[in-house]
């Protein structure tokens, strides 16, 4: 174990131990080149004269630095410190980015079932991100929450890559061993067959299962009886577990939890697009649609023709899917209409009313920017440009060099709406041409009139509350649902964390409350 204030590799000054596992401790640490604080896993003396391991831990900095992207943890540098004095191995070490936050593990401890359309939206942001380690090769072989980093501002990140292997390598696995948490293994996995792609979508659905009741599915009195139910018993019934879940998301966990390989998605593409499907008919059940609902026309009849044949045991829910997928459908067809034919001021274009979900006409100057981290306004002539309701107008932040939203007084930058008098709002859409960015929705009933420039007085203390809502990822036309417990407001606060991937602005053409 290196003590606190080792200087790693001439620049990474060890500040504090954040984790440990019998290959490596993981320590917060400082670059002092970069001045930026980052993670950096360092491996044990010990393990590392162990040629095999050593080249397992080696192949993980390879694997993860191939890889780029919003939803995995970046790789920034590797190294090998030298041997000590005594002729010892030296330690080599992997530094990625620092995510300030917890893992998907604690916050299921900490809060159990996630809501619906939250857990669905983590499953797809993950599908995501495996989907682009398959297309370098690389599949994962140990997703689970423990390695699902969740950020201050909402931002889902896959790490610790560390039993990964190339399809195109030789693996390292002994015959017979598995690699990998027990309590998400698949069953080739299990039996020590050779695993591919499908194997980490397997475990994607027992993190799926798991965010959605709280359990992961099987449990055994030793990790071995655990992997050979996966093997030989059916997952139980989620719907049995979460009544109020939909048949459409009870299929996708069958096709993902599915052991016939031929009857398991085939890839990580065709999982996210009934991910995006079901995260729409779970938003449109509680009046609240999102961005995603738009993806459904892109993937019926196929998806629904290849899950009836095996799920035909449960004719039920498929009458449920149905009566669920028409009104998203019917809606997406009105977005479309309505995108042709609106012009002028009012309602936005694209923004249409559900049952239960309304949008509001706010007034011609209800925009305001909002930027008190800073040193001054955010393209405020541009503000108005929000509530216009023409699509064609936008409103951009500055541009910032560094590619993030880091200010004199804290990070984040944003723009408010004034609903006076008030107004109990139970989404919000944004329609922007620069997805990617992080937001995180506040509300509070009286904002400062000096705004104070460059302060680090943090959001809650100038009186916002919340976040009432946040979405990791703004897609065009994103519709993220509210939580105000029954309570109206007059401001609400889009307060933006991060900028999309390699972009120095963001961009939002307009912002339409719901209520």
């Amino acid at each position: 174990m290196a003590a606190l204030g080792t200087l790693i590799g001439g620049r990474y000054r060890l500040d504090v131990e954040i984790g440990r596992g019998g290959m490596s401790i993981v320590y917060r640490a400082f670059d002092t080149v970069l001045e930026r604080t980052v993670a950096i896993k360092l491996m044990h003396r010990e393990i590392a004269a162990d040629a095999d391991q050593l080249e397992r831990f080696r192949r993980e900095a390879r694997a993860v630095a191939q890889l780029s992207h919003p939803y995995v943890v970046t790789v920034i540098d590797a190294g090998e410190e030298p041997a000590d004095a005594n002729g010892a191995a030296g330690s080599p070490y992997i530094v990625f980015e620092y995510v300030d936050g917890e893992t998907l593990k604690e916050l299921i401890r900490r809060e159990g079932p996630l809501e619906i359309p939250q857990a669905i939206a983590y499953a797809l942001e993950l599908a995501r991100a495996l989907g682009a380690a398959h297309e370098h090769h690389i599949v994962h072989r140990d997703v689970k929450p423990h390695n699902v980093l969740i950020s201050d501002e909402g931002a889902v990140k896959i790490t610790d890559f560390g039993i990964a292997r190339s399809l195109t390598e030789e693996g390292l696995t002994m015959a017979g061993r598995v690699l990998g948490t027990t309590d998400y293994v698949s069953p080739e996995q299990a039996l020590g067959h050779p695993v591919t792609g499908q194997s980490d979508l397997y475990s994607l659905g027992v993190v799926l299962f798991e965010m959605l009741t709280g359990e992961v599915p099987f449990h055994g009195s030793s990790p071995v009886a655990v992997a050979m139910k996966h093997v030989r018993e059916d997952v139980p019934d989620v719907q049995q577990l979460r009544p109020e879940l939909s048949a459409a998301t009870a299929a996708v966990l069958d096709r993902a939890l599915a052991k016939d390989l031929q009857r398991r998605y085939p890839d990580a593409a065709s999982m996210a697009a009934d991910l995006e499907d079901v995260l729409a008919v779970e938003a449109s059940r509680t009046g609240q649609a999102t961005g995603e609902v738009t993806s459904v026309l892109r993937t019926l009849p196929g998806p629904m023709r290849r899950r009836l044949p095996w799920r035909m045991r449960h004719p039920a829910r498929w009458a449920l899917v149905l009566a669920l997928l028409v009104p998203a459908i019917v809606a997406v067809v009105l977005v479309a209409a309505a995108r042709h034919t609106h012009r002028g001021a009012g309602l936005t274009p694209g923004v249409v009313a559900r049952p239960g979900l309304e949008p509001v006409q706010l007034a011609a100057n209800a925009a305001h920017d909002y930027n008190p981290f800073g040193t001054g306004p955010e393209n405020r002539d541009q503000i108005d440009n929000l509530v216009d309701g023409d699509p064609s107008t936008s409103w951009s932040t500055e541009e910032y060099f560094d590619g993030t939203l880091k200010k004199p007084g804290g990070v984040g930058t944003g723009v408010y709406l004034d609903a006076a008098p008030t107004l109990l709002a139970k989404a919000l859409e944004i329609q922007t041409l620069t997805p990617g960015f992080a937001v995180q929705v506040y509300v509070a009933d009286h904002v400062e009139e000096e705004i104070a420039y460059g302060n680090p007085t943090p959001l809650s203390a100038r009186g916002w509350q919340g976040p009432v809502g946040r979405s990791a990822y703004v897609h065009d036309g994103e519709r993220i649902p509210l939580a105000l417990g029954g309570r109206a407001h007059r401001y609400y606060l889009v307060w933006l964390t991060t900028l999309p991937p390699g972009m120095e602005s963001a961009s939002i053409n307009e912002l339409t409350l719901f209520k």
